[in-house]
C-alpha cells in the first residue's frame, strides 16, 4: 500500500466516524457483514458434515476463524490499496467507507428509536415486533419495562463490539503501520464468527470455540478502556468502578457484563433478570443498583452517554496519534499507512 502523510491516515479514522454519525449502514447497501455471514455459514454448515467430534471438529474451527479474520483483513487491504493506485484521495474514501462499516453508532441509536417511537406513541405490539428484530430473546409478551432494558442492554453490550473495538483497533493499525481498515475488518470479523458461531451447544461446541475464545480476548481491552470512558464521563468514576467490580465478574461473558453494568452503574438502573430465548427461560445476573426505573429518559441518556464516549476516544486517538507519530519521527519513520 502507498504510504501517505500521517494527517492524511488520521483523517480516514475521522472521516470514518463522521460518515457512521452522518449515514450509518443504510439497509439497501451491502455491508461486509453480511458476506462475512454468508461465508461463515456456508463454511460452518461444510466443515460440520465433513469433520468427526472433537479434535478435527474444533481444528476445522481454528481453520475457519483465522479464514474468515485474515481473509477480511487481506480484501479490505486489496481494496484500498488498488483504489490508491488509481488516486490517493479515492484510496482514502474507499477506507473511510469501510472504515465506517466496522462502526455502528447510528446504527444502535436508530435501532433504539425504532423501538422508543413506538412505545411513547402507547403502541406495544409495534415496539415488541421492532425490538424483535435486534435482539435474540423472545419479545411477543414483554411489557414496556421489558422492553426498555432490552433496548438498554443492547445499546450497553454493543458499545464495545459496535463502535470503541472497531475503533481501537483501526487506531492501533493506524499508529502500527498495519494499515486501520485491515485491523478494524480483522476485529469485526472476530466479532461476526463469535455471534454466529460461538455457542457451547451443537452444532457449535467444536467448531465456534476458537472464534468464541478470540473474540473474548481481542474485546478484553476495548472493553476495559469503554468502561473506563463511561465511568470518566458519569461524573462518579468510583462508583460506576465499584459497581462493575462487585457485579460484572458474575456474568458468564468476560465482557457483556463489564459494558453493560458501567452503563447500568452511570446512570443509575439495573440491568439483567429474566429472558425467554425461544421458550427457554434464561436468567442474567443483575448489574448495577436499582437506584430508578428504566425510562424512556434513561434510554436517552445512555444514547447521549454513547456519543460522548465515541467522541471521548477520536480525541484521544489524535492526541495519542500525535505522540506516537513524534516518537516515530525520532527513528526516522515518517509515514504510516492508511
Amino acid at each position: 500500500m502507498l504510504q501517505e502523510p500521517h494527517h492524511l491516515n488520521l483523517a480516514v479514522i475521522l472521516g470514518a466516524a463522521f460518515l457512521d454519525y452522518l449515514i450509518g449502514d443504510p439497509w439497501s447497501w451491502l455491508h461486509p457483514v453480511q458476506v462475512m455471514g454468508a461465508w461463515i455459514s456456508r463454511i460452518h454448515r461444510l466443515l460440520y458434515r465433513c469433520c468427526g467430534v472433537g479434535w478435527p471438529r474444533r481444528l476445522a474451527g481454528v481453520g475457519l476463524g483465522l479464514s474468515t479474520i485474515l481473509g477480511s483483513a487481506a480484501i479490505s487491504w486489496g481494496l484500498v490499496w488498488g483504489a490508491t493506485q488509481l488516486q490517493v484521495y479515492l484510496g482514502m474514501g474507499v477506507a473511510m467507507i469501510l472504515l465506517a462499516s466496522c462502526l455502528a453508532a447510528r446504527s444502535l441509536h436508530q435501532a433504539a428509536w425504532d423501538v422508543v417511537r413506538p412505545l411513547q406513541a402507547g403502541d406495544l405490539v409495534t415496539a415488541r415486533i421492532h425490538l424483535s428484530c435486534y435482539v435474540g430473546r423472545d419479545t411477543a409478551d414483554l411489557s414496556e419495562p421489558e422492553i426498555l432494558r432490552a433496548v438498554l442492554e443492547t445499546v450497553a453490550e454493543n458499545t464495545t463490539d459496535g463502535v470503541t473495538g472497531p475503533l481501537f483497533y483501526g487506531l492501533l493499525g493506524l499508529w502500527t503501520g498495519v494499515g486501520a481498515v485491515p485491523l478494524a475488518m480483522a476485529y469485526k470479523a472476530a466479532s461476526t464468527l463469535d455471534s454466529m458461531v460461538g455457542y457451547r451447544r451443537e452444532p457449535y461446541t467444536d467448531l465456534g470455540w476458537f472464534s468464541a475464545q478470540l473474540e473474548d480476548r481481542l474485546t478484553w481491552l476495548p472493553c476495559r478502556l469503554t468502561v473506563g470512558a463511561i465511568a470518566l464521563l458519569s461524573g462518579h468514576s468510583r462508583q460506576v468502578w465499584r459497581l462493575c467490580a462487585r457485579d460484572a465478574p458474575q456474568d458468564p461473558s468476560p465482557n457483556s457484563g463489564w459494558s453493560e453494568c458501567a452503563y447500568a452503574a452511570a446512570l443509575g438502573v439495573q440491568l439483567g433478570g429474566e429472558n425467554r430465548y425461544q421458550g427457554v427461560m434464561k436468567v442474567k445476573p443483575r448489574l448495577g443498583d436499582p437506584e430508578q426505573a428504566i425510562t424512556v429518559e434513561v434510554v436517552v441518556r445512555a444514547l447521549g452517554l454513547l456519543r460522548w464516549v465515541c467522541w471521548l476516544w477520536l480525541g484521544v486517538g489524535v492526541v495519542v496519534s500525535g505522540f506516537v507519530m513524534g516518537w516515530f519521527s525520532e527513528f526516522g519513520i515518517r509515514n504510516l499507512e492508511f
